[in-house]
């Protein structure tokens, strides 16, 4: 099946694909996290993986804002959590203090700019399409250069490790969400049916302005015992100030409580948009061929 994915190899996309470890998977490699959601709403891939949030960076916005305004019929069927370990990669060997580059993908700049300030103060931070593709342009070029990206570059690209565990936090983690058209079953990744199940949601409404609104919203979840695991607020483009609010609940979209929490909901708003209902991730997956679990 038509798999897509933020490429090219050896991104961290591409690390949890292969740990994943689908057996009907014909990987493509796309340029950007807009084009892999895109992809799958006009039928260029089946489904594809994206990340969707990080553990020191919050939202990936490209992925939510992606899904928002550019992909109307396209659901989240499942996700994975992947441990992320960031290397800081050369064309060869090169001493990090006297570094004038670092190349990569923001979110890894971000999630390793503490560790790039003690050990390559001199460094500029250039932001590259993925972190492959940083490793790809470093060892080409040369010179006093590194990028920031995964053990498995490293082996495609032939670069030369300079640090391993450059990321901020030994606790770094990306959840990575599934995606496909609503409604295409055989898409579906496989999941543990006795697995806890959550619901991702986008809603929006001109009370957004006054006094109160949220709150109301929100209670209409707490009042029926749903469980909100996550609220992310993005611009919603149409005026200055205008929000749209993506939230995560524990449990079904079906089930009594959650679906009528979201009725509820619907009372207080223009839109309310089920993004999908998915089985949870168990537990975080290292980066490898090998796809083995950690705590």
């Amino acid at each position: 099946m038509r798999t897509g994915y933020l490429g090219p190899e050896g991104t961290f996309s591409h690390e949890a694909l292969l740990a994943a470890g689908l057996q009907d998977v014909d990987a493509v490699a796309l340029s950007s996290v807009h084009d892999v959601v895109v992809a799958v709403q006009d039928g260029r891939v089946r489904r594809a993986i994206v990340p969707i949030e990080n553990a020191l960076e919050g939202a990936v916005n490209p992925t939510l804002d992606a899904l928002t305004f550019d992909a109307p019929d396209v659901v989240l069927t499942g996700e994975l959590v992947l441990a992320v370990h960031h290397l800081l990669l050369a064309a060869g060997p090169t001493p990090i203090d006297g570094l004038e580059v670092v190349v990569s993908h923001p979110q890894p700049l971000a999630q390793c700019a503490a560790s790039l300030r003690a050990l390559a103060p001199r460094a500029t931070p250039v932001v590259a399409s993925s972190t492959a593709q940083a490793v790809q342009d470093v060892v080409a070029e040369g010179g006093p250069r590194a990028a920031i990206g995964t053990a498995a570059a490293a082996r495609v690209y032939g670069a030369h490790i300079l640090a391993e565990g450059l990321e901020d936090e030994p606790g770094n983690a990306t959840r990575f969400v599934w995606l496909a058209r609503a409604g295409d079953a055989d898409a579906v990744p496989p999941h543990d049916p006795a697995a806890p199940a959550r619901t991702s949601v986008v809603f929006h409404g001109d009370g957004d302005t006054t006094s109160g609104w949220l709150v109301r919203c929100l209670s209409e979840l707490a009042s029926r015992g749903v469980n909100l695991t996550k609220i992310q607020s993005r611009p919603l483009r149409s005026a200055l100030g205008h929000y749209l609010f993506h939230v995560d609940l524990d449990g079904r979209a079906d089930d009594p409580q959650v679906a009528a929490a979201l009725s509820a909901l619907s009372t207080h708003c223009e839109t309310v948009r089920i993004l999908g209902t998915y089985a949870a991730a168990g537990a975080t997956i290292r980066a490898g061929h090998g796809g083995d679990h950690t705590t």
